[in-house]
């Protein structure tokens, strides 16, 4: 006898989650009655069965379509081996998805030649000992399978009812993919036709190993098609295709993973047919720089290779963080002037030249603002004429830019300073005159580089919040204004007229708040530690945003 597959054949009598299986099928209670044995089983049980047919005839192969489990005596079955033989690669050749072969009418035990053929070809084959009415059993069977092609047919509505909704809504391209993500159970990827990550949502400890050379590995996947282990669908419409949206491996979906997939894809393409040609650049490059400056990352490896599979090289390039501000930023036109700044060699050779990411206005920054991360080859050099060239380059009126920029960094560690110097520069209160761009570099503020680098040391905070703490509850409790008129006062400390214009108050209503600070605080606001002390409180609040 043939090897044993031993097989937990305990009772179920309810619809699976996936498609019926033949192992789902070998565990069912009308089955068991009739001491079904495994001859055939592992990986050939996880066949899905479309339909069950009955039938000894030895030409049944003709009458089948694929997916069918056949319940069979053998009596009409070839005795001569060699037909027998081909009598199982005929199932096998027509999709097969099981046979059942009960003992006792016409056969003691299974033929040698069909265990070896079934086995050889990946047919799932069962036994049974005893008699089994097979009209009963194919009854059970078809009302399963029936109940779950009705459970598919709701879940697609209530996929295609969810999606619909959200283009309707208009939810942009990263939100449709979280939704994606948590219906289908796993990471999703949206990238363009230039396999740049556009939006995703992977759990952080997958994101190293999956955005790693993303390119090279997205590539290969569409190669593959649907023999590969990702399901790709294109975002379409019109006859236009902007790029795939891809699910990794993951449970079965009732409505099909497949739908699911299919129905992000419709609700992408329909957001981004009303969107602007740029949008899904903005959404994606944005959400990741502030997913950055938010700390959302699970280590700087997966940071980096998030930037990476995004189109922004790490790796043997200068990063600098910038943050332009009171002036509108335009995406496009930053990706263009990135791409000059660079591009050729000290020997004049031609380059790659840089890239950039652009976000959002940080915290605590007023007006039309951006925050932006730029690449550049190692050779390049970012200095107040490239910088001042690229900040004209995309802004929409840069005679009132002002500019930001953090300190070179090689690597996403002293990127993500960078970026966090830049933004503790953009929070200071000096602005442009309307002869700009105005450039300002970290280098420049040895204080605001210090509270950058101490920004978490618990000390600092004690000192501002002991410092401020009068002036912040009097601020709070009366909508007052002593925070701004300090800051002011301090950014012209020996210039109180140039103090009272920065506040936008008139010299006497100024001099009145400064003395009430003074009174608040008790202090000589004339004395220059004390000027020091209190600076240095004001910059570690606006570092937090406030």
């Amino acid at each position: 006898m043939a090897d044993r597959h031993e097989d937990d054949l305990s009772r179920t009598d309810r619809p699976t989650a996936g498609p019926l299986t033949m192992g789902d099928i070998a565990r069912l209670p009308e089955l068991a009655a009739g001491r079904p044995e495994v001859l055939v089983g592992e990986a050939a049980l996880d066949a899905p069965v479309r339909w069950v047919h009955v039938s000894d005839s030895a030409g049944v192969a003709r009458l089948l379509s694929g997916g069918e489990l056949l319940l069979s005596t053998g009596s009409g079955w070839p005795s001569d081996p060699d037909l027998l033989r081909d009598f199982i690669v005929g199932l096998v050749d027509v999709g097969v998805a099981g046979l059942i072969l009960e003992l006792g009418t016409h056969y003691r035990w299974a033929p040698r030649v069909v265990v070896d053929a079934a086995r050889e070809h990946g047919l799932a084959l069962i036994t049974l000992g005893r008699e089994v009415k097979f009209v009963e059993l194919t009854e059970v069977v078809h009302r399963q399978i029936i109940a779950q092609q009705t459970t598919a047919l709701r879940a697609r509505d209530e996929v295609r009812e969810r999606f619909t909704g959200l283009a309707l809504r208009g939810s942009p391209a990263d939100y449709i993919v979280r939704q994606l993500a948590q219906t289908l159970g796993s990471p999703v990827v949206l990238e363009s036709l230039a396999h740049e990550v556009v939006a995703a949502e992977v759990p952080p400890d997958l994101e190293v190993g999956l955005f790693t050379d993303w390119e090279l590995r997205s590539r290969s996947a569409h190669r593959r098609g649907a023999e590969g282990d990702w399901l790709i669908v294109p975002v379409e419409a019109r006859g236009i295709r902007w790029g795939s949206v891809i699910a990794l491996p993951g449970p079965e979906h009732p409505a099909g993973r497949l739908a699911v997939l299919e129905q992000g894809a419709i609700a992408l393409a329909f957001g981004r047919l009303s969107a602007p040609v740029d949008e899904w650049a903005r959404i994606g490059r944005r959400r990741l720089v502030d997913a950055l400056l938010a700390g959302r990352y699970s280590t700087p490896a997966g940071a980096a290779v998030r930037l990476s599979a995004a189109g922004l090289p790490v790796d043997g390039r200068q990063l600098y963080g910038m943050v332009i501000s009171r002036a509108q930023v335009e995406p496009e036109l930053a990706i263009a002037a990135a791409k000059e700044l660079g591009r050729r060699d000290a020997a004049g050779r031609e380059q790659a030249g840089g890239r950039v990411l652009v976000g959002s206005a940080p915290l605590g920054v007023a007006g039309p603002a951006a925050t932006l991360l730029l690449s550049l080859p190692a050779h390049a050099v970012l200095d107040d004429h490239a910088a001042t060239a690229f900040v004209r380059a995309c802004t929409a009126n840069p005679e009132r830019a002002v500019a930001s920029v953090g300190s070179a960094a090689s690597g996403i560690d002293d990127a993500l300073a960078s970026l966090q110097e830049a933004t503790d520069l953009a929070r200071g209160r000096a602005g442009a005159d309307g002869r700009g761009p105005v450039l300002r570099r970290v280098e420049d503020r040895p204080l605001i580089r210090l509270v950058t680098t101490m920004r978490d040391d618990h000390r600092l905070l004690e000192h501002g919040e002991r410092m401020l703490a009068p002036l912040i509850e009097h601020d709070l409790t009366r909508s007052g204004d002593l925070l701004d008129v300090l800051g002011a006062m301090l950014a012209h400390p020996a210039n109180r007229t140039a103090a009272a214009t920065a506040s936008h108050l008139s010299r006497s209503v100024f001099y009145q708040r400064i003395a009430l600070i003074e009174d608040l605080l008790g202090v000589d606001l004339d004395d220059g530690e004390t000027q020091t002390a209190l600076h240095l409180a004001l910059l570690v609040r606006r570092s937090a945003g406030r």
